[in-house]
């Protein structure tokens, strides 16, 4: 089955779980997607399924776009997106793809796009330092010297600089899934993930083994005290 969903970002809030702890969670609605596209490794080389989510006006889909559609013969989606899977078995096109494909306690990796922040100096963007702040600096917030002298006289790549900051592709890796919603396509994810509310997210599982549930606290100590009166028992008693 494939290993990955497409979803939107609804925003953040907060749950408690069964010893009290509160726990920040983003809301997502992961699904119901579609499959337009199955690629195979004898036709194109690899496994891969192309799909789609959240339905939109043909009247604002342009031609090109439509006409694949309509090949496929679903309505027109907003975001597209090819997952690659090393399993597709039973995936046909025109299939539906839900949350369900996910469990509590598993571990995702979610990419989106940034929060966007403008144009902005090296010390919001970098965590610069700064010049000193007295009254006789004139350099307070300034980026200073750059680059070398005579040798290699150019500006190294890579130069912390002032500039564009955020609206960057971000992949945040092994998100805890705190609860599933396959009635309302919802799922919980553990801390925060990239972008702004009402953005478009790819979620895929990640390698990270599902976390295991603790046992109850009663079955714990029966464990303990049976397992210290077998130990006693066995040893034999010294005269």
């Amino acid at each position: 089955m494939i290993n990955g969903l497409l979803g939107k970002k609804l925003g953040m809030t907060q749950i408690f779980s069964v010893k009290g702890e509160a726990i920040s969670v983003t809301v997502v609605e992961a699904g119901p997607c579609v499959v337009l596209q199955v690629k195979t490794k004898e036709k194109d080389g690899y496994l891969s399924a192309q799909l789609g989510y959240s339905e939109k006006k043909e009247s604002r889909t342009n031609k090109p776009d439509m006409g694949r559609f309509k090949k496929v013969g679903v309505k027109p989606t907003r975001f597209v997106r090819e997952l690659r899977s090393e399993d597709l078995e039973g995936l046909k096109i025109k299939d539906s793809v839900t949350v369900n494909i996910f469990q509590a306690g598993e571990y995702v990796n979610v990419t989106g796009v940034s929060i966007g922040k403008g144009f902005q100096g090296g010390i919001k963007r970098w965590h610069w330092k700064g010049g000193p702040k007295s009254h006789g600096s004139k350099s307070h917030r300034a980026p200073g010297s750059i680059g070398s002298s005579a040798d290699p006289s150019r500006v190294f790549k890579g130069q912390h600089l002032p500039g564009q900051m955020g609206n960057k592709k971000v992949t945040v890796q092994n998100l805890e899934v705190v609860e599933i919603d396959e009635e309302n396509n919802l799922m919980l994810l553990k801390g925060a993930t990239p972008g702004f509310k009402g953005g478009y997210l790819v979620i895929k599982k990640s390698i990270r083994k599902k976390k295991k549930e603790p046992k109850p606290e009663a079955e714990e100590g029966k464990d303990k005290k049976e397992g210290t009166g077998a130990r006693k028992n066995s040893s034999p008693k010294k005269k």
